[in-house]
Formats: structure tokens, C-alpha cells, sequence
């Protein structure tokens, strides 16, 4: 897996925002959760709601049936993870004083700032494909499936909704 790609898997939509956990950011700066937490918590001042916000059980649990967590990934935890928006990414790199964390924060805004220029081209198709449609939109009701499908195509997934289970079922 390339690089950016490990970032952009640890990018999460919670609560309305693509934020980025505790742990993955730990991870991606070589440094433990619980380092990295305790600097956060030094230097509270600098990480506002909008920055950074812990977890609540709900959205952990949410979390973790989302994307097929183990229940390794819970154990040892006495507090629910931070999760950082862009903001309190780039914000880390200021209380983590070390060479890789500012290495790898250009990189996550880097990262942050391309995911944000494709939703807005999508933004962008969304509105020629609406202006589009209301030109032709008398024309045929074939025409109008297929702006449908597209619509769908490009709105973005709502992660927290429920989705149902698959798999085998033990009787």
C-alpha cells in the first residue's frame, strides 16, 4: 500500500467531519496513544471542539462495527479515542515537537486539502449534471434514471448509518 493510501484509510467520517483517531495519528508519528494524548492534554487550549473531540461509546462502537475492528482494538482502552479534524492535525504538529510528526502533517493536510478539491469537482459535476437535466428534463424519462443514478453516484456515503450484518449466522 502507497503511502497516502495508509493515511487516506485512517480518515473517517464521524459526526459530520473527516477526522483522523488518537492511535492512527500515534502510529503514523511513531509515537505511543498515550504520549501523544498527554501532549494534547498539556496544551488543551490549543485543540477546540472544532480540532479535536473525544469519542463517545456510541460512535467507538459505530466505529468499530463500520469498518471490521477486532475487539483487540478495544482492549487496553480506559478512555475513548480523540479524533482530530484537519485542524487539530495540523495543530499536533505543534505540541509534538519532532521532525516525523511535521513530516507527517504536511503530508495529512496534503492529503486533506486533495480530498476536499475532489468534493468540490464532484460538487462541480453535480451542478452541470442539475443544469443539464432541467434542459432536457422534458425530453424522456430514460434521461431522467440516468441523472438519478448519477446523483447517487456522487453524493457522499453517510457512514453513520446502520447498515445491516452479513455473514453466517451461528444457530
Amino acid at each position: 500500500m502507497k503511502p497516502n493510501e495508509v493515511i487516506i484509510d485512517k480518515i473517517y467520517l464521524i459526526r459530520g467531519e473527516k477526522v483522523m483517531l488518537d492511535r492512527d495519528l500515534a502510529e503514523l508519528y511513531q509515537v505511543e496513544t498515550k504520549r501523544l494524548k498527554e501532549q494534547v492534554k498539556r496544551n488543551i487550549g490549543r485543540f477546540p471542539e472544532d480540532f479535536m473531540f473525544e469519542l463517545t461509546k456510541e460512535e467507538f462502537e459505530n466505529w468499530r462495527s463500520q469498518f471490521a475492528t477486532s475487539n483487540s482494538d478495544k482492549m487496553g482502552l480506559r478512555y475513548m479515542p480523540f479524533a482530530f479534524t484537519e485542524q487539530g492535525v495540523a495543530m499536533l504538529s505543534s505540541v509534538l515537537n519532532s521532525e516525523r510528526a511535521i513530516q507527517m502533517n504536511i503530508q495529512i493536510i496534503r492529503i486533506f486539502t486533495k480530498m476536499k478539491e475532489m468534493a468540490l469537482t464532484h460538487k462541480d459535476m453535480l451542478l452541470k449534471i442539475e443544469k443539464l437535466e432541467t434542459q432536457t428534463g422534458k425530453n424522456s424519462s430514460d434521461i431522467q434514471s440516468i441523472f438519478k443514478a448519477l446523483k447517487q453516484l456522487l453524493q457522499e456515503p453517510k457512514i453513520e448509518e446502520k447498515r445491516t450484518k452479513i455473514g453466517f449466522k451461528k444457530d
